[in-house]
């Protein structure tokens, strides 16, 4: 097969004809998809090679390995994928798997090195870190206590994670987490390759607590200011460049999973995360009324336009259940379904409504470290993502056997159909 060309990249897409996905149209989603191992996308390694449509919507992707046995095949399988998959028109994607040869595998190693060398680092994020943006549509639906609880039932897990507080405005982490305190910086040994010998660069230190078997790092608005209280005016550009400094200046080595509680809406920070981390997941939280869900689909909409991939939708305050054990629907039904529905991604977990979940964020103690119906879904919700959904990249620990067995399901899903899985 002859290499194709990509086209070069564009803000702006070509509309596919009698509604069929145009090659643009996944070539440029294609440049969102990662090396682990070389932190550049697979396009501008030259790893895919070429890109085919059917008539019927059925793509065909040509992905090029640095080596038939890599590692790191699944997860860019599973990233190529869901990110094609999501493209309208898409009926069934498909992946051919080819192995570059030697010139290949040394011009990626070279674009990847010149990469390092000629321009700064965007994010001090690690490639191998998982990051995963909690968003909403609109505030209220309880975005930063699902942020908090997940974080806190995936360092339970062993986990570390980061959580980065970028509702500037609204910060409410530092309380949930039961943290406070300022941050500080300190100097780091210079990159081998960085400027002259001796010259030192200063990072900030996360606040972090021991959580179970891992760690909580967290970093926030409300670690730099004097009160609790206090309010901050800013404008838009002045937003992003404090979300900015949290991504470039941060320490987040070691981090598995960076959880950033994004600002309601669709501004100019959300915007501006989704140019700094390309390869983001992001989770909607919404609850069960028709409103909360209308807002949110646009949330859906404005990560798709930026080529995130949507991982799934948390329907939060789903019902309350009494003593008696009978449920009540306080805030309607249905709007994490029809969310997930229109999305066309998974619903994920239902979170009831219980009195521990705001208690506990009062007082920096997570639900989900307790017992109850609440604490019970975020551990559910913790252990699909992991398991399933935006598994750590480094799965060393897992036996051959287990690994077989994820590569063999992967290999069924690879001429299987676009289909969304079932809520749990």
């Amino acid at each position: 097969m002859t290499d194709q060309t990509p086209p070069a990249s564009t803000d702006v897409l070509s509309a596919p004809t009698a509604g069929r996905v145009s090659e643009e149209a996944v070539w440029e989603v294609l440049r969102g998809v990662i090396d682990p191992e070389l932190g550049s996308d697979i396009v501008e390694l030259g790893m895919a090679k070429g890109v085919r449509i059917e008539p019927d919507g059925t793509v065909h992707v040509t992905i090029a390995l640095t080596t038939s046995g890599c590692p790191l095949r699944a997860e860019i399988q599973r990233n190529v994928r869901t990110r094609v998959g999501a493209l309208a028109g898409v009926t069934h994607v498909k992946l051919d798997w080819t192995e570059l040869d030697q010139a290949g595998k040394a011009a990626a190693m070279e674009r990847a090195r010149r990469n390092i060398a000629e321009r700064a680092e965007q994010t001090a994020v690690p490639s191998s870190t998982k990051v995963v943006m909690v968003a909403s549509g609109k505030g209220g639906v309880g975005k930063s206590s699902v942020t908090v609880n997940l974080g806190a039932a995936l360092a339970d897990m062993g986990f570390t994670v980061g959580i980065m507080d970028a509702d500037i405005w609204g910060y409410s982490v530092p309380r949930m987490v039961g943290l406070d305190g300022r941050m500080h910086a300190e100097e780091q040994p210079p990159e081998p390759d960085g400027a002259a010998a001796g010259d030192k660069r200063a990072r900030i230190i996360p606040n972090e607590i021991p959580v179970g078997d891992g760690r909580l790092k967290v970093v926030s608005m409300g670690f730099l200011v004097e009160d609790e209280g206090s309010a901050l005016m800013w404008r838009g550009l002045v937003l992003n460049r404090a979300v900015q400094h949290f991504l470039e200046d941060v320490d987040w080595e070691g981090v598995d999973y960076l959880l950033i509680d994004m600002p309601p809406g669709t501004g100019d920070v959300q915007m501006g995360l989704a140019k700094l981390l390309p390869r983001a997941e992001m989770l909607i939280v919404t609850t069960p009324s028709l409103t909360a869900q209308k807002v949110a689909i646009r949330v859906v909409d404005m990560g798709r336009k930026n080529f995130l991939h949507i991982a799934g939708v948390v329907e939060n305050m789903s019902a309350y259940v009494d003593d008696t054990g009978r449920e009540h629907r306080l805030f309607g039904t249905g709007g994490g379904d029809r969310l997930a529905e229109d999305a066309g991604v998974p619903l994920l977990a239902r979170i009831p409504i219980e009195a521990a979940v705001a208690d506990g964020g009062d007082h920096g103690r997570p639900v989900a470290l307790a017992d109850g119906p609440a604490a019970d879904a975020f551990r559910a919700l913790a252990r699909r993502i992991v398991e399933d959904v935006i598994q750590p990249t480094d799965m060393s620990g897992c036996s051959s056997r287990m690994l077989d067995a994820v590569q063999a399901a992967l290999d069924e899903a690879d001429s299987g159909p676009v289909a969304t899985r079932a809520p749990s």
